[in-house]
């Protein structure tokens, strides 16, 4: 495997033992939400799942905070970057040569009832980059072995309108720091200056943006409490059918936001410690 290609699987948002509050906020916000999951490996969760992309919300149960510790190191909020494989091992073997790999790829699996009632196993083969390449959060790449245990058209339809993850922001004092590993992973010519400011990494439906703390300010209001100016994964963007559908499925759930041109955005404060912008 000489290079890879960037497209980006889902994104996670680390809720730590908030499981009921942030799921609760997330449909209040008109998605969509999975049932709880509960990993083989100590984790449990709910998907927003869209056409290429899904956000996951992982946390713990009570009890179960134990297992799985290294995941709630990370700040709650936006923390995975999460990548597309059809090979976790051959992509191990990439990370390696690159100085970049974490531990040895691991498989697990989550029981899954399909909409039609049957019962499936969705499993996964996964593989991280180094944990210190990654301030704050994790990227790790994800081999869907049964897919249709994920992706499945009755679980992509969100009263928001949201069709899409199109944007993954994070912000740091020095964004071409940040970027670095991520060329280093696929390719430094992919990572390209933004039209607003920054720099960009496309991946699939998703951009990437590495922003500037200032920038991110601007453009997204306070930025979490603990923020510190080092790598931070701040905010997501979405694509939806219709601002109107935003508009009224936050109206709804009694979402505080604010309208601009052609976007409209939910605050860090009001959305689990990230920014949600929508865009249609």
């Amino acid at each position: 495997m000489t290079q890879l290609t960037p497209v980006v699987d889902h994104v996670v948002i680390n809720v730590a033992d908030r499981l009921d509050e942030a799921s609760e906020l997330f449909r209040r916000l008109g998605f969509q939400l999975s049932a709880r999951g509960h990993h083989s490996l100590g984790s449990s969760n709910h998907l927003a799942i869209f056409g290429e992309n899904y956000l996951e919300l992982l946390g713990y149960e009570p009890e179960r905070g134990n297992l799985r510790q290294d995941l709630w190191q990370s700040p709650v909020g936006l923390s995975g970057l999460v990548w597309k494989t059809g090979d976790a091992d051959a992509v191990y073997q990439h990370l390696q040569q690159q100085q970049l790999a974490g531990d040895a790829p691991a498989s697990f699996f989550r029981p899954v009832t399909l909409p039609d009632g049957s019962e499936q196993q969705a499993r996964f083969r996964t593989t991280r980059l180094r944990a210190d390449s990654v301030p704050n959060g994790r990227s790790f790449f994800c081999q869907h072995l049964t897919p249709q245990a994920v992706w499945q058209p009755a679980w992509q339809s969100h009263r928001n309108g949201v069709t899409n993850i199109r944007e993954f922001v994070i912000a740091a004092d020095n964004p071409a720091a940040a970027a670095e590993v991520y060329g280093q992973l696929f390719d430094a010519a992919r990572i390209v200056a933004s039209d607003n400011g920054g720099l960009q990494l496309q991946a699939g439906e998703t951009r990437v943006r590495f922003i500037a703390s200032a920038q991110a300010q601007a453009e997204l209001g306070a930025l979490p409490e603990d923020y510190n100016g080092t790598p931070r994964m701040v905010a997501l963007g979405f694509h939806s059918a219709s601002l109107d559908q935003v508009r009224q499925s936050l109206l709804a759930g009694n979402i505080r936001f604010s309208e601009q041109t052609q976007r409209i955005l939910v605050s860090a404060a009001d959305s689990f410690n990230l920014a949600l912008v929508f865009r249609a």
